[in-house]
Formats: structure tokens, C-alpha cells, sequence
């Protein structure tokens, strides 16, 4: 058996008695070797910058109330007025149609637990106030989902005694405005945000009873 290397030049280098018809499938070989790389690399290229697209960008999500990984303020929560904290991020990239937000804790014992989802915040917004009503519909179109407590809006944390929770507040930049009922759970946002994130950022403030 005669073997060839398709990286030398072969038209070139084959002896002169080397049939014309092993010439000829030599470089039809090589010819579609090089085809083969190059598809490959465009595949290769295509799937990265893909992938690339598909990562959210950051936000920076912050509150004039609580420090990233602090404990939360008493009247944040469950044990205290139970209000809502203020929140600000910074702006979401272009094409940012409007801002979403959530609270979860992912160290409750039944799974991750949502204090709070709201939805629909125009573009433009920066911020959200202390104690937002507990209602599902706000002013300007804004909307605010039924949390794991079966009511619209904050609740905040209650968590059994003994370990200390996380709770993380995320706000969302959204390449849409999303079609939910008033009585929507974590569920239905979930799946209505798939596909949409353009941006995304997270504040987290511990409690433990």
C-alpha cells in the first residue's frame, strides 16, 4: 500500500511514473480534505459566536437599602413590616423593551421559593421604590406575578429557624413586553422569559431566624 501525505504538494512531487489516474484521485482527495477543514472551521466559528449571542450581558442591580451579601433589614421582611426594598440597575443594551424582576431563595427547603416577580417595567425605568403596593396591577402597565405565598407582589422572608437564606433580587432587560395573566406564578414567567433576556444582574441579601 502506498501512502501519501495530503499536506505535501503532490502534483508537483509524484514521480513521473506514478499513474496519472492516482495523480488525479490524489488531488481530488486533498481537494476535498481542504473543503472538509474549511466547512468545519465556518461551523466552528458560527456555533461560537452563536453561543456568545445567547449570554446574557450583565446588570448591575443595586439598592440604597441593602449591601451585596448583607443581612436584610427587619422590615423587609416577614418578621417586620414586610415591605418591599428599593431597588436600581443599571441601563439594559439596545433593544431593551422592558425590565422584569424576581426575589428567590434558593436555600428554602421545598425548592427555590419566590418572594416576589414583577413584569413589564418600561425601558426607561432605572429603579423601583420601597413598598410597592401588594396588587398585581401597577401604574404605566407594570405587573406583578403571584409569588410562593399565593399573593401578588413582595412577601419577604419567613424562613424556618437555624439556617441562614439567600435571597436574590434579579432584574431582567427584556427584548419584549410579556403576555401574562394577573394570576401568573413563577412557572409562567419562567417560560415567558425564555428566549427574551438580553441582560441580566442580581443583588443578594442573607436573613436567618
Amino acid at each position: 500500500m502506498i501512502m501519501i501525505n495530503l499536506s505535501t504538494r503532490c502534483s508537483a512531487r509524484l514521480s513521473p511514473g506514478f499513474p496519472k489516474s492516482a495523480q488525479v484521485h490524489v488531488m481530488q482527495s486533498k481537494l476535498l480534505f481542504t473543503q472538509a477543514i474549511s466547512i468545519t472551521s465556518i461551523l466552528f466559528c458560527a456555533a461560537a459566536i452563536a453561543a456568545f449571542a445567547e449570554v446574557p450581558k450583565a446588570l448591575t442591580v443595586t439598592s440604597s437599602a441593602i449591601s451585596e451579601g448583607a443581612t436584610l433589614p427587619k422590615k423587609y421582611t416577614g418578621d417586620g413590616a414586610d415591605v418591599s426594598p428599593p431597588l436600581s440597575w443599571s441601563a439594559g443594551p439596545s433593544g431593551t423593551k422592558s425590565y422584569a424582576l424576581s426575589c428567590e431563595d434558593p436555600d428554602a427547603p421545598w425548592g427555590t421559593w419566590w418572594h416576589w416577580i414583577m413584569f413589564n417595567i418600561a425601558p426607561e425605568t432605572r429603579q423601583v421604590s420601597e413598598n410597592v403596593p401588594k396588587v398585581a396591577a401597577l401604574a404605566q402597565g407594570v405587573w406583578q406575578g403571584q409569588n410562593d405565598f399565593h399573593k401578588p407582589g413582595y412577601n419577604g422572608p419567613a424562613p424556618p429557624a437555624g439556617k441562614l437564606h439567600h435571597y436574590q433580587f434579579k432584574v431582567m432587560a427584556l427584548d419584549t413586553m410579556l403576555t401574562l395573566s394577573a394570576d401568573s406564578n413563577k412557572d409562567a414567567f419562567k417560560k415567558a422569559l425564555k428566549g427574551h433576556v438580553l441582560a441580566e444582574g442580581q443583588l443578594t441579601g442573607v436573613y436567618k431566624r
